[in-house]
C-alpha cells in the first residue's frame, strides 16, 4: 500500500536475544526517501522502567544528542554507529549490559519536501545471562608416531531461550601462532565438518566426534603423526534463531590447552620440551615435560638437566635422585618448585607461583651414560628452547555507574546500579554519597564485603529514616543499591561506587559516580477555591473547586484533601467535614454529620469538588480545603510532606421569606384588684406550616424608658421559659400563657393588683422545618396593651411616720409596719415590703398573701428575711446578717381584701403604704479600744481608774 516518494524504516525484527558481555550489532535502513543519498540515523531507548520516556543514545550527525547516561561509553566508542551504506546502518555495542535491555528505536531526520510515510521504526532487545561453559583439563601429551591420541571437551548451557550447540576442535602450530586450523566440528545443525587438512583422515574414520554424555565431547585421532603435534584446544559456540528466521552466536567459550608432541621413529636419540602455557600471570602455575625420543628406552640410562636462559636449575639422575642448585633450593623446601622423573622418557619440572624471575628461555638437556654410575656422556642432545613470559597480574576490571532514577521527589526511591566488568577474583564494594554544595568528605553509604557481609553507614542504620536500605549482589559483577524513602534534596548530589577486586594478596580499585537530583515537595503547592455562586437559595445547590497546583506532578505522590468549614456566625475554629486520603477511603468529620447524608466529592486530575444540593440554613458559613501531599514510598501515612491551605469562599444561604404579620393595634384595660384578665396577641397572617414562640414583655409604667421585663416565652413546641422577675412559683401561677386558637394567644394575668400595672405586648417568632432542622424565618412585635389599675376608695391607716435608722453590718434590725385599726370583719390581709422609693427604683423583697402564703422576690434574701406577727396587724420586717449593700429606703404596703360571697374570687377593698425608714450600715469594729468603749461596765472601770490609784497612793504615804 505504499506510494513512490513514501519514507519506510525498516529496523531488525524483534524480540532478540543477546548474552551479557557479547558485542552486538542491530541494522536500520531507510527507503523512499527525498534529498541526499547519505541519511543520518538516531538510535534511542525506552527502558522497561520508563516505557514511555524516549533516552537519546547515538546519533550520526549531532555530537550532543547521546544523554548523560549513554555518554562515556559512546566516546569510548563502547557504542557506535557503523555506516554500511548511505541508507542503511549497524548500531554496534561492544559490551552488552543489562542496563541495555528495553525497546530500541531507529529514527530518520526528514529529508523530504514534505512528511510522508514513517520515520521510524522499533525493535525489542532483552539481555540475557551468558550460561555456556566450555571446559577441558590442560595437559602435556607426548605419544610415539602411530598412537591414538583422545582428548575430552565439557560443553553445557542453561539458557532459557530455544539454542542450538556446535562444538569443534582446533589446532595451534605454536605457541605465539594466532591462526588456529581447524581439526573436526559437531555444527549447530548436528553435522560433523572436518577442517580442509583432516578431510581425508576423516572419511577414513581416523579423525572422529562423539557426545560421549549429557555434555562431554569426545575427539579421536588414530595414528598420530608428527603433522598433529601443536596446542590443541575446544571452542564452544550458543546459537539462536531470530524472528528474521536466520541463526546468530551469541557466546563463543574456549578452553584451556593441550601440549600434544608426536615422537617420530627415525632418531635415535631426541628431546623436547613442552608447556601447558607459556603466557602466564603472576602466581599461575608452570609445567615443563622433557621427552626423551629413543628406540628400546627402557633399557637405557638418561641424566636430564633442566636450565633457563642457559643456567641451570636443576638435575635428575639415571637414578632419578633430584639436585637443585643453591639458589633454588629455598624455594624446593617451600614447596614452590618440583622436578622428578615421571618414567624413563618423560622429566617434569613445575614451578607453583610463577613470579618474573622466572621468565626467560627454558631448555632441557639429556645425556646418555652406560651405567647409571657412569660420568662419562655417550651423546648428549639439547632441547629446543621454550620461551615462558610471566606478566605481573594486571586487573581487568572495569567498572560502571548509573541509575535509573536520575531525577525523583523528596519520598521516592534512588535505584543506584554499580557493574563490575572483568574480574576474575572476589570483589568488595563501597557505596559513598557526596551531598550537593558539600565540601566535606564523602559520607559512606553501604558496603559488602568479599565473602557478601553487608554493613550501613552510621547515617543509614535508623530504617525509620530512609527506609531499609537494600544492597543487593544482582548477578556476577552487578550490585544494586536501594534506598526506599529520600528525604529532601540533601539526598541528591554525587553517588559513587568503589569496587576492590583481591587476589594473591593483591588489590585493584576501579572507582565511578552518576549524578542525581532530588526535588523537595514543598515549593509551589497551592490551593485556589472557587464557587460559581456565593449566595443561594434555600434548597438550591451550590459547588466549591477546589484547584491545586505545584511544582511537580501531583498525579505521581499521594495527595489528601480535606474540606472545613465554618458555620456563620462563627463559632470557633473551622470543623472538619470530611478529608479524602490518597487511597480515595473518606473520613467524615463528628461535628456535622448532616453533611456527610448529601455532600457529594469527586476529583478530576488536580481539580477536586465539594458539591452540596438542597442548601440549607446550617449549610451556611465559611468554607476552606486543605491538601496534604506525602512522599510517594510512604506505607503508612504519618508526617505530610507538604501542606497548604486554600483561600476562605464564604457560602450565604437565603432562607424563605418570612410573611409574618402581628396586631399592632394599641388598647387598654382597667382592673379592679383581685380580677382576673387576659390580654391578646393576634397573627393576622403566616405561611400554613409555620409554628410560632411566643414570649410577653412587661414595661412599668415609668421610667419611660424603662427595660421590658420577660414575663413567659412558650416555644413553638409549647414549652414555657419564665423571665427572672417571673420565676417565683406565686408569679408562674398568676401569669399564664395560653394558645386559644391557630392564631390567638393570651396572656391571663390572675388576681391582678396594683403592682400589675403597666404596659404589655408580645413578640411573636416564626419558625418552619427545613432539610434537617427548625429555621427561624423572622419576627414581628405586637401593639402595646396598657393595664391600669383600680384602686379602692377605702385607705388602711398605716404607721406613716419617717426613720432612719443606723445598724453594725453582720447585725439584724426590725423595720416598722404597723396596722393602726381593726380590719373589716372577713377580710384578709396581704402585705409587701419594698425596697426603694416610689418610683420604678422600687423593687419587692417579699410577699405575704391574704391566703397566707409567704413569695420570696428576691432569692438570695431568702434566709434573712423575716416577716413578724402578721395576724396581729404587725407586718414588721426583720433582716438579720446586715450587709454593706442592704443600705436604703425600705416601706411596705398592706392590702385588706373581701370575698364578695361564698365561691367568689377575692376582691381588693383598701390599701395604705408606710412611712419610709431610711437604712444606713455601719462598718463592723476592729480595734480592741472600740470594743473595751463599746462595753459600758468596763469603760466606768477605766473612767475612775486614777482616781483609785489616787486613793492608794496617799494611803501609802499615811502609813509611811
Amino acid at each position: 500500500g505504499l506510494s513512490a516518494g513514501q519514507r519506510v524504516v525498516t529496523v531488525q525484527k524483534g524480540p532478540l536475544y543477546r548474552v551479557r558481555g557479547s558485542h552486538v550489532t542491530l541494522w536500520c535502513k531507510v527507503s523512499g526517501y527525498q534529498g541526499p543519498a547519505e541519511q543520518n540515523f538516531q538510535w534511542s531507548i525506552y527502558l522497561p522502567l520508563a516505557p514511555e520516556r524516549e533516552v537519546q543514545i547515538v546519533s550520526t550527525v549531532d555530537p550532543s544528542f547521546p544523554y548523560a547516561i549513554y555518554t562515556q561509553r559512546v566516546r569510548s566508542r563502547g557504542i557506535y554507529v557503523e555506516r554500511v551504506q548511505g541508507d542503511a546502518v549497524l548500531l554496534h555495542i561492544t559490551e552488552l549490559q543489562d542496563r541495555d535491555a528495553g525497546e530500541y528505536e531507529c529514527h530518520t531526520p526528514n529529508t523530504d519536501e514534505r512528511y510522508f510515510g514513517s520515520y521510524s521504526a522499533k525493535t525489542n532487545l532483552s539481555v540475557i545471562a551468558d550460561t555456556l561453559s566450555a571446559s577441558m583439563v590442560p595437559q602435556v601429551l607426548t605419544c610415539p608416531e602411530g598412537d591414538a591420541v583422545e582428548l575430552t571437551c565439557e560443553v553445557s548451557k542453561s539458557t532459557a531461550q530455544h539454542t542450538h550447540l556446535s562444538v569443534g576442535w582446533y589446532r595451534l602450530q605454536g605457541a605465539g601462532e594466532s591462526h588456529a586450523e581447524e581439526i573436526l566440528t559437531l555444527s549447530k545443525d548436528f553435522v560433523l565438518r572436518p577442517g580442509p587438512s583432516y578431510t581425508q583422515r576423516f572419511l577414513a574414520g581416523d579423525v572422529q566426534l562423539n557426545k560421549v554424555g549429557n555434555t562431554t565431547y569426545k575427539l579421536s585421532i588414530r595414528g598420530a603423526e608428527p603433522s598433529d603435534q601443536g596446542q590443541l584446544y575446544c571452542e564452544a559456540a550458543e546459537w539462536i534463531e531470530d524472528p528474521d528466521e536466520t541463526w546468530k552466536d551469541i557466546s563463543r567459550k574456549q578452553t584451556r590447552r593441550t601440549s600434544l608432541a608426536v615422537m617420530s621413529q627415525g632418531r635415535d636419540l631426541s628431546v623436547d620440551i613442552a608447556a601447558a602455557e607459556t603466557s602466564l600471570s603472576e602466581g599461575d602455575t608452570l609445567q615443563l615435560n622433557c621427552v626423551v625420543g629413543a628406540q628400546k628406552s627402557s633399557s637405557r640410562h638418561f641424566q636430564v638437566l633442566w636450565l633457563l636462559s642457559g643456567v641451570e636449575v636443576a638435575r635428575v639422575d639415571p637414578h632419578g635422585v633430584l639436585i637443585w642448585k643453591e639458589e633454588y633450593e629455598e624455594r624446593a623446601k617451600l614447596g614452590q618448585l618440583r622436578a622428578f622423573k615421571q618414567s624413563n622418557v618423560v622429566y617434569v619440572l613445575t614451578i607453583y607461583e610463577v613470579g618474573l624471575k622466572d621468565n626467560g628461555t627454558y631448555h632441557c638437556s639429556v645425556s646418555e651414560v652406560k651405567t647409571p654410575g657412569d660420568f662419562h656422556s655417550i651423546q648428549t642432545n639439547l632441547s629446543s628452547g621454550i620461551q615462558i613470559d610471566v606478566k605481573p597480574i594486571e586487573s581487568r576490571m572495569r567498572l560502571f555507574v548509573s541509575t535509573s532514577t536520575p531525577q525523583v521527589m523528596a519520598g521516592d526511591a534512588l535505584i543506584l546500579l554499580c557493574e563490575v566488568q572483568g574480574a576474575t577474583s572476589p570483589v568488595s564494594v563501597q557505596w559513598w554519597h557526596l551531598p550537593p554544595q558539600h565540601l566535606g568528605p564523602r559520607v559512606p553509604v553501604a558496603t559488602m564485603e568479599r565473602d557478601g557481609t553487608l554493613s550501613l553507614g552510621s547515617a543509614y542504620q535508623d530504617s525509620g529514616t530512609r527506609g531499609s536500605l537494600r544492597l543487593e549482589k544482582a548477578s556476577s559483577g552487578a550490585f544494586t543499591l536501594v534506598i526506599p524513602n529520600t528525604l529532601d534534596e540533601g539526598d541528591g548530589g554525587r553517588y559513587g561506587c568503589k569496587a576492590t577486586e583481591w587476589s594473591r594478596g593483591q588489590s585493584w580499585t576501579e572507582e565511578g559516580e552518576t549524578a542525581v537530583t532530588v526535588s523537595s515537595m514543598d515549593p509551589g503547592l497551592h490551593a485556589t477555591l472557587r464557587s460559581r455562586i456565593a449566595t443561594v437559595r434555600y434548597g438550591q445547590s451550590f459547588e466549591l473547586v477546589c484547584q491545586v497546583s505545584a511544582n511537580y506532578i501531583l498525579e505521581e505522590v499521594p495527595v489528601s484533601v480535606g474540606w472545613l468549614f465554618q458555620p456563620s456566625p462563627p463559632t470557633g475554629d473551622y470543623h472538619k467535614l470530611v478529608r479524602v486520603l490518597p487511597s480515595g477511603t473518606m473520613a467524615w468529620g463528628e461535628a456535622l454529620p448532616h453533611f456527610q447524608r448529601k455532600a457529594q466529592l469527586t476529583k478530576a486530575a488536580t481539580s477536586f469538588r465539594l458539591r452540596v444540593p438542597n442548601a440549607a440554613a446550617a449549610d451556611e458559613g465559611t468554607y476552606q480545603c486543605e491538601v496534604e501531599v506525602w512522599r510517594r514510598n510512604t506505607l503508612t501515612l504519618g508526617q505530610s510532606a507538604a501542606t497548604t491551605r486554600s483561600n476562605a469562599v464564604g457560602i450565604k444561604v437565603v432562607l424563605p421569606e418570612s410573611k409574618l404579620q402581628v396586631s399592632t393595634k394599641e388598647s387598654a384595660l382597667e382592673i379592679g384588684g383581685g380580677a382576673h384578665t387576659a390580654i391578646e396577641c393576634r397573627i393576622m397572617f403566616a405561611q400554613n406550616n409555620s409554628q410560632f414562640a411566643v414570649t410577653w414583655y412587661f414595661l412599668p409604667p415609668s421610667p419611660a424608658d424603662a427595660t421590658p421585663l420577660t414575663i413567659v416565652r412558650a416555644d413553638y413546641s409549647s414549652i414555657l421559659e419564665y423571665g427572672t422577675e417571673f420565676s417565683s412559683p406565686v408569679q408562674k401561677s398568676r401569669f399564664l400563657s395560653q394558645r386559644v386558637s391557630s392564631n390567638v394567644f393570651w396572656l391571663r394575668i390572675l388576681s391582678v393588683n396594683p403592682r400589675d400595672q403597666g404596659r404589655y405586648y408580645c413578640v411573636v417568632e416564626e419558625w418552619v422545618w427545613l432539610a434537617d432542622s427548625w429555621y427561624k424565618l423572622g419576627e414581628e412585635a405586637s401593639g402595646r396593651t396598657t393595664l391600669e389599675f383600680k384602686l379602692p376608695e377605702r385607705e388602711l391607716h398605716l404607721e406613716k411616720t419617717n426613720r432612719s435608722i443606723s445598724v453594725r453590718e453582720g447585725e439584724e434590725v426590725t423595720l416598722h409596719c404597723l396596722l393602726q385599726g381593726t380590719p373589716a370583719p372577713a377580710a384578709r390581709l396581704s402585705a409587701t415590703w419594698f425596697r426603694g422609693k416610689e418610683s420604678s427604683s422600687a423593687r419587692p423583697l417579699l410577699t405575704l398573701h391574704y391566703s397566707g402564703a409567704i413569695e420570696y422576690l428576691w432569692e438570695n434574701l431568702e434566709g434573712r428575711l423575716h416577716l413578724c406577727c402578721p395576724t396581729a396587724g404587725n407586718f414588721s420586717l426583720t433582716l438579720r446578717g446586715v450587709e454593706k449593700g442592704d443600705a436604703g429606703v425600705y416601706y411596705c404596703q398592706v392590702e385588706e381584701w373581701q370575698q364578695q360571697s361564698e365561691g367568689k374570687d377575692w376582691a381588693l377593698e383598701a390599701s395604705a403604704r408606710s412611712g419610709y425608714t431610711q437604712l444606713a450600715t455601719i462598718p463592723p469594729e476592729s480595734t480592741a479600744f472600740s470594743r473595751i468603749c463599746s462595753s459600758p461596765p468596763l469603760l466606768n472601770f477605766i473612767l475612775y481608774l486614777p482616781v483609785v490609784l489616787i486613793f492608794l497612793l496617799a494611803l501609802a504615804g499615811f502609813c509611811w
